[in-house]
């Protein structure tokens, strides 16, 4: 009986695995071409590990939030840090690598947030390698190898800490914290980065399933990289499993960042696998209650959830750290934050993970000094946020670029998102206490800026537009539009907490004007005369921002504007276009131009989404919040009002069934279309 039980269990389980393969969990290479590999990352919103196409290798590993001056002149870039998750094995003495190895799968599996590579060395062993940055432990990651022996052979697995050339001061350490019933390995690297601005440190130690522990062998090799081995003789058929855990630490985040590394490692080695998995598995099915479900078309379902994963992966709650238009899959873009994070990649996490969205806005309250230190050194009032943000709040622009200081609606947008915040969580403490004194002060720069000219109007001059091909012109839609609902959310806002709101606001808001052609249609600014632009800018003020909404001018906007965007821009601008579809009742239309948002730029083995079309630089985490976007306020016709989320009419494309939408907003509400 209890065999028969055991049996269906087992079959339950499978059939259940099988099942979620089959709506949307796992994502599996195509073909592993190292020439033309872009990996997958495992991320816990602070750690970010990129998948590598060699065997037991990971590509890149990032720490959020530490930045530091080196290989891009004058321009801060976020920290590469230690490669910690990479193994050797040697079987039977011969090294594994890419050209002795068979039947090589890599996989990713979103439900449970790790990355898999399983391959075969011919007539010796079958291996599988899995890593996983643990949701729980901020700090934390897990490393599982596990190895059958399709002959009797002797393995000799390490795992191995490597530092990158521009870590300066590389020291290495090796330690066996011995204790009656266990003994703990801890071998950890401790490095200053380029400038001397941090030291950053890594320890890893082993978790093994026997309670007997093997010995180990520490080898410290000149060129910045030591190993700890250990050796295993297998018989046929046997397999022998075991993890490494690794912590990785900097002085951003801690005093003492060498032993807090070690701290945070024993405590994982000594928590147990099981216990880290238990934990890891609960806070990925928390954020997991909040989901998008398609149902009639599995690839848009396994694209779609790609890029939620991506996003819930890149941010944290609780960290006050905002995230990057490549997130935590690597170094692009600096790892600086920019308005794509507010406007495209905020805006999907606000509805579906609040508590994610929070750390967002926590970033920008933090960093209040030096936007209002950026403001003053204008001549402008209240606050001015930097076009490109790191760790200090101060301006990271490189100087050669105009957008730092002349792309203003990143101030705008700021507000936008805060006020958005309040509509979602109406939540009024928090909106006393640091969402009103960001709003006003917001209010208090767009007054500044605003100039009051002969024809009566608010006029905002010389700024780079949205669209980025407009660079020192006058009364960019976009910018414009960006400011009127900075200042009239400001208002709302005073509203709300009973406050008297400044009267300039308003007057402002309301004398600020939106350029347009002499048929109507809205012009990107006082001197557009239709040439080609780098990305939306008039459409975006039919979404996200609601200003145009009369279907005839949403219609006139789109037409005109779709026939002069690059088709070499960015993924987001057809994202826009597709929800505006949406709107104006063709689903058809709207999910061609969905598809026309990302696909382009799907890149092998995956599918990671580059932000332009043949480009070379995923995970492009903006482009994904913009797909995302087309899915929940345009299929599913979710909108932000200011009494709550409300649903609209649209309807969904020919090839899906149903849509339904999962733990949305704080009351955690279900949306579902057919």
């Amino acid at each position: 009986m209890t065999r028969y039980l055991l049996f269906l269990f087992l079959l339950f389980t499978t059939s259940g695995l099988l099942q979620a393969q089959d709506t949307g969990w796992m994502i599996e290479a195509e073909s592993i071409d190292p020439s033309n590999y872009y990996g997958v990352t495992a991320a816990n919103g602070m750690i970010g590990i990129v998948s590598s196409a060699e065997p037991l290798k990971v590509s890149d590993t990032v720490l959020n939030g530490v930045y530091d001056y080196y290989g891009r002149g004058r321009t801060s870039n976020i920290l590469r840090g230690f490669n910690f998750a990479g193994m050797d094995l040697d079987v039977d003495g011969e090294r594994i690598s890419s050209n002795n190895i068979t039947n090589v799968r890599q996989t990713l599996n979103m439900r449970d947030a790790y990355f898999e590579t399983t391959f075969e060395m011919e007539g010796k062993v079958e291996v599988t390698y899995r890593v996983r940055a643990l949701r729980h432990l901020p700090f934390t990651s897990l490393i599982d190898m596990e190895v059958t022996a399709l002959d009797e052979v002797t393995i000799r697995p390490a795992s191995v800490i490597e530092a990158p050339n521009h870590l300066r001061d590389v020291r290495n350490y090796y330690a066996v914290i011995d204790r009656p019933h266990v003994q703990i390995p801890l071998f950890s690297s401790v490095a200053d980065s380029p400038t001397g601005k941090h030291t950053i440190a890594v320890s890893n130690s082993f978790l093994f399933e026997e309670e007997h522990m093997p010995g180990y062998i520490h080898e410290d090799w000149d060129h910045n990289m030591h190993r700890v081995h250990l050796e295993k003789q297998l018989e046929q058929g046997e397999t022998y499993r075991f993890s490494v855990v690794s912590s990785a630490t900097s002085t951003e985040h801690f005093d003492d960042p060498f032993s807090s590394a070690e701290r945070l490692t024993v405590f994982a080695m000594l928590e147990g696998r099981d216990r880290l998995l238990m934990r890891h598995q609960h806070e990925w099915d928390q954020l997991w209650e909040s989901d998008i479900i398609i149902e009639g078309n599995r690839q848009d379902q396994l694209d779609v959830r790609m890029a939620l994963y991506h996003l819930y992966s890149f941010v944290r709650e609780g960290s006050r750290l905002s995230l990057s238009p490549m997130g935590l899959s690597g170094l692009g873009y600096n790892g600086h934050v920019f308005w794509d994070t507010e406007l495209w990649m905020y805006p999907p996490l606000l509805l579906l993970q609040p508590d994610l969205a929070r750390s967002i806005i926590d970033y920008r309250t933090d960093r209040i000094g030096g936007a209002k230190s950026k403001a003053f050194s204008h001549g402008f009032d209240g606050v001015m946020f930097p076009w490109e943000s790191n760790d200090t709040g101060g301006e990271a622009t490189p100087v050669w670029a105009l957008t730092g200081p002349f792309q203003h609606h990143i101030t705008a947008v700021v507000g936008i998102a805060f006020w958005n915040y309040y509509r979602v969580t109406q939540d009024k403490t928090w909106l006393e206490d640091e969402g009103y004194p960001m709003l006003q002060q917001i209010a208090e720069f767009w007054v500044s800026r605003a100039e009051l000219t002969e024809s009566g109007n608010y006029e905002i001059r010389n700024v780079v537009a949205a669209d980025e091909f407009a660079e020192n012109v006058d009364n960019n839609a976009f910018t414009n539009a960006t400011a009127i609902s900075a200042l009239r959310f400001a208002t709302k806002a005073a509203a709300v907490l009973g406050i008297d709101p400044d009267p300039r606001w308003t007057e402002v808001a309301d004398r600020i004007p939106i350029p347009e052609f002499e048929d109507g249609t809205t012009r990107e600014h006082d001197t557009y005369t239709g040439e080609m632009i780098k990305q939306a800018d008039v459409n975006l003020l039919t979404y996200p921002l609601n200003m145009v909404t009369d279907p005839e001018q949403m219609r006139k906007n789109l037409e005109y504007y779709q026939q002069r965007v690059d088709p070499r821009g960015p993924a987001m601008t057809h994202s826009v276009y597709s929800i505006i579809s949406s709107r104006l009742g063709d689903p058809e239309e709207a999910y061609e131009l969905f598809q026309k948002g990302y696909q382009p730029n799907k890149l092998p083995p995956f599918g990671v989404i580059a932000e332009v079309a043949g480009g070379t630089n995923p995970y492009f985490a903006t482009g994904a919040g913009g797909m995302l976007q087309s899915v929940l306020a345009g299929f599913a016709g979710i909108e932000l009002t200011d009494d709550g989320i409300v649903r609209i009419d649209t309807d969904l494309p020919r090839d899906w069934k149903s849509l339904t939408i999962t733990g949305v907003g704080k009351d955690e509400m279900t949306f579902e279309r057919d």
